[in-house]
């Protein structure tokens, strides 16, 4: 079948940037990650914009707010602006009895130091379940920090675990201006966004609607640019996500797989991969293109309940994703057989994995907050940066962080190697006969 989508169309409707290969630079570690974003933050004279899904209240999250305040109080011409999601903020974990929200942190932060740090809470949906703000990106004067991850504990490996992403960073004025621009059309003077300071807060059925009003209004944006085809050799695209419909992101991540001729590398999290992106590589293998997918084992989950633990049903969420794994794989044994599927598994003793994007014939490179899955696909608020590497300059760094990655996989060489239902301790096999009877199954994949 004839490639219909060219070069030309995935970029004639974007904004993008000319970078030069010695403004890119990628870390390796989330410890790393931790101590280059406290360094940026210390040496900051103009702006820092944050966005992640939260900022949380541990030991971690209190470190860079305390770096935060110190920073503008040498600077207070410092602007600080975090964007995080308004549901997710206010959330009470369910482990801690009379534990306060991240909400309440933020109230304290602005009660202590008024006004220093403005920390916006975004709500997507009515309802978490129907959609977060899963936007990437950290401005700091004109250094873009582009990673999956969020801020706590584990995320920044400040204490035993840590949870494994991408850590990209990107000189460029010009981008960081596209970020910060959106980011104050989008959210500043939006009603549907709650400013988290002192005064005290009621959801109610007011901001609701307004909620409902905004995201009419956010399906219209988009990073901009003053010239959308500034001519370069490596350029850089900022790319938006939300909804079903009409989602650039979504499109872009489709038209990716499409046009791959030699070698496609799809990192994610957890396997549950839209119909779309199945046909897709089925698609790529009568042509026979290949195919490496790494995705994180079900050990390396964060929902993932050890047999010396309590089991809760939030547990079972890494079984079906095994239980997905499997079924593709079986069904392609044959691509795996002939070299054109290789599916690696991560697993690193009790850490996580939280890694996603693509890499395509050493050209493109999408890095993406896109978990790949249907919720991502239809419901959450997602972003990303779209690497042409024309001349292939960043080649080496692609493949030094690809072998990182790769450092703690195993690689499935038959369906056989993975663990059936049958292996499963008893109670989640209760658990999962249950799902299937109701067939809550079909429903929980298209929300996790």
């Amino acid at each position: 079948m004839v490639n219909p989508y060219s070069h030309k169309l995935i970029f004639e409707t974007l904004s993008k940037t000319a970078v030069s290969p010695d403004d890119v630079a990628v870390l390796l570690s989330p410890k790393d990650y931790f101590k280059q974003l406290l360094a940026l933050i210390d040496a900051a004279t103009a702006r820092i914009y944050l966005t992640v899904l939260y900022l949380e209240n541990d030991e971690a999250g209190r470190l860079i707010i305390a770096h935060l305040i110190a920073a503008k109080q040498k600077n207070p011409q410092l602007e600080i602006k975090i964007f995080v999601d308004y549901h997710r903020a206010r959330r009470v974990p369910n482990t801690q009895k009379n534990a306060r929200c991240n909400a309440d942190f933020y109230r304290e932060i602005d009660v202590n130091y008024p006004d220093f740090i403005q920390i916006y809470g975004v709500a997507v949906k009515r309802r978490e379940v129907f959609g977060v703000l899963h936007l990437k990106g950290i401005v700091i004067d004109d250094t873009l920090f582009y990673t999956g991850a969020s801020i706590n504990n584990v995320y920044l490996h400040y204490q035993e675990r840590y949870r494994y992403d991408r850590y990209w960073i990107i000189k460029s004025e010009k981008l960081c201006d596209s970020f910060v621009g959106y980011l104050n059309r989008a959210f500043i003077c939006n009603e549907g966004v709650y400013l988290f300071n002192r005064h005290p807060f009621a959801l109610d059925n007011t901001f609701r609607r307004k909620i409902a009003a905004q995201y009419k209004r956010l399906k219209k944006e988009r990073y901009q640019r003053d010239n959308k085809n500034e001519p370069g050799r490596l350029t850089v695209a900022p790319l938006i996500g939300i909804g079903n419909r009409s989602n650039q992101l979504n499109k872009i991540i489709h038209q990716l797989m499409l046009q791959t001729k030699q070698r496609v590398v799809l990192y994610t999290p957890y396997f549950n991969l839209p119909e779309i992106l199945k046909r897709d590589i089925a698609l790529l293998w009568h042509r026979q293109t290949k195919v490496e997918i790494v995705v994180g084992d079900k050990r390396a989950n964060d929902f993932f309940v050890p047999e010396t633990q309590p089991f809760t049903k939030i547990g079972l969420i890494p079984y079906l994703y095994e239980m997905n794994l499997l079924k593709f794989i079986k069904y392609h044994q044959k691509a795996v057989d002939s070299g054109l599927l290789s599916v690696r598994l991560w697993r690193h003793d009790a850490h996580s994995f939280h890694l996603k994007g693509l890499s395509v014939d050493n050209r493109y490179h999408l890095l993406t907050g896109n978990n790949l899955n249907p919720r991502a696909w239809r419901l959450d608020f997602e972003n990303g940066l779209l690497i042409d590497d024309r001349d292939k300059q960043l080649m080496d760094l692609v493949e030094q962080e690809h072998q990182q990655i790769i450092q703690h996989t195993r690689i499935i060489k038959n369906w056989q190697q993975i663990e059936t239902q049958n292996d499963y301790p008893l109670i989640v096999k209760k658990w999962l006969t249950r799902l299937r009877w109701s067939n809550l199954d079909k429903l929980l994949k298209q929300y996790m």
